[in-house]
């Protein structure tokens, strides 16, 4: 009897204290859950979207165009008058690239390259055509607007085929309030709307070639890396036209000027800029004729500066032969990416004077 007691009491203790211990067990958990502090976890930022690259640019400033046709098509290049007398220049603010050249007596000529010639207003006024323009149009696979040119330049169109409209009449119209107070030649005008109705109505090809590619590719900063300080810049290409660019930080364009003015756009009465500006050197000799004209080497290699964003970098271009556009290149010899935006291309002497600073 003894022992059956002593057995119960036994069995009792011992359920009695599993039963204790399992609820200090599971206080004791509850107790450690909540005495673990919450973790002050930082939200993980969401990636940046990556930029958007457009489907489909123009080949000429790596800008978005909505008409891939368009994109593809001819660029229209327009010989430009820069004598003094003759200014403002109308349209060149609309220009996707202009390039510069001495063509005689000191004096300079702009040619302007229009992907969408359309966008543009009155464009002009329109000089005749030199041989280092008719080299620079056939590289760019461009159709040509001028007013006839010298005989070497008639030349070089004629035998290289150049699409080349430079007729009294449509697109052109000659402007009578320039007349008032410039000479005859100073007054030829176009647009880029009867451009676009020209080309519209004409059986000149509209598209490059297939296998045509403009080389020159664009990157949203084109900043020189390590780059000289290059906030003012003068270019003297003869002792009549030296052309100034002031870099402006808060639109990111080199201001442009000349004969100690503003370089002005007649159709918006404000002051050109560019992106991009290259120079360019190689042997600009005068001729020896008559009127002066220069002659001016283009195909081959040669030196060159590339200001963008304030800085300035050494570079060099090529231009393998009349058919083939100008390409550029860092000092070690890779291409030269220019930032997305117009571009100004001068074309200097080995010699002329080229100066850059603060």
């Amino acid at each position: 009897m003894y022992k059956r007691i002593l057995s119960f009491l036994l069995a009792a203790l011992m359920l009695l204290a599993c039963t204790a211990c399992g609820g200090t067990s599971e206080d004791t958990a509850d107790n450690i859950d909540n005495n673990i502090p919450e973790e002050n976890v930082d939200p993980v930022p969401e990636p940046e979207p990556e930029p958007e690259i457009p489907a489909i640019v123009n080949p000429l400033t790596g800008e978005p165009m909505e008409d891939e046709e368009l994109a593809k098509a001819r660029p229209v290049a327009v010989m430009l008058n820069n004598i003094h007398v003759a200014l403002p220049q109308h349209g060149q603010s609309d220009a996707d690239m202009i390039f510069e050249f001495n063509v005689e007596g000191g004096i300079t000529r702009m040619v302007a390259f229009y992907q969408d010639p359309s966008q543009a207003g009155t464009i002009g006024s329109v000089r005749s055509a030199r041989p280092c323009f008719v080299e620079t149009v056939i590289g760019m696979d461009a159709i040509y607007f001028h007013a006839g040119g010298s005989g070497a330049a008639r030349n070089m169109i004629s035998n290289y085929g150049v699409p080349s409209i430079s007729k009294e009449g449509d697109p052109y119209w000659r402007d009578t309030e320039r007349r008032k107070t410039m000479s005859y030649e100073h007054t030829l005008m176009t647009s880029g709307e009867n451009i676009a109705n020209y080309l519209e109505s004409s059986s000149v090809r509209r598209q490059h070639e297939e296998d045509y590619i403009y080389p020159v590719t664009y990157v949203e900063v084109a900043t020189p890396e390590g780059g000289q300080a290059a906030n003012h810049i003068s270019v003297r290409f003869s002792n009549y036209k030296t052309g100034l660019f002031d870099y402006d930080a808060e639109s990111g364009l080199y201001m442009i000027s000349e004969y100690n003015a503003p370089y002005v756009d007649g159709n918006t009465g404000e002051q050109v800029g560019t992106t991009n500006l290259l120079v360019l050197r190689t042997s600009v000799t005068n001729s020896g004729d008559a009127k002066g004209h220069m002659n001016i080497d283009l195909e081959g290699t040669g030196e060159g500066v590339f200001f963008c964003g304030g800085k300035a970098e050494p570079i060099t271009w090529s231009k393998a032969s009349i058919y083939e556009p100008f390409t550029y290149y860092h000092a070690d010899g890779t291409p030269l990416s220019l930032q997305v935006g117009h571009s100004y291309i001068c074309v200097i002497g080995l010699d002329a004077e080229l100066t850059y600073g603060e």
